[in-house]
């Protein structure tokens, strides 16, 4: 079981990921920007986060950040165009996802993001 941010400013995929890591065990907290993203790992760290790049206050900033004061945390990027991944990749992102995607793709990437502990992490 891991502790994980969601960040994505599509309500209705955001809640559809969540029940799916819900029921895969996974806490999940949300956030609907990459404002709020940052401001609600700071308040209670999480082993992985888990952000859609292309949203208000986007995602890249949000990497970027995260990989600068935490340089060992999971990040997944996820996102519709591929020049956004390219970018994500290029900033940190630990894994990049492309949508669509299969759940079970998911799945597998949170699992081998946080087989690996992550330094700083409290």
């Amino acid at each position: 079981m891991a502790r994980i941010i969601l960040i994505d400013d599509d309500q209705p995929f955001r809640d559809m990921l969540c029940g799916v890591l819900t029921q895969e065990g996974h806490e999940v907290t949300v956030a609907g920007n990459g404002f709020d993203g940052l401001a609600l790992f700071r308040q209670q760290q999480a082993d992985l986060i888990l952000t859609d790049i292309v949203m208000p206050h986007g995602g890249l900033p949000t990497i970027r950040v995260l990989r600068e004061q935490f340089p060992t945390l999971p990040i997944i990027a996820i996102s519709g165009s591929r020049a956004p991944l390219a970018i994500a990749g290029a900033l940190g992102a630990t894994q990049l996802i492309a949508k669509p995607f299969a759940l079970q793709e998911l799945i597998s990437a949170i699992e081998n993001a946080v087989k690996k502990p992550a330094a700083g992490q409290a």
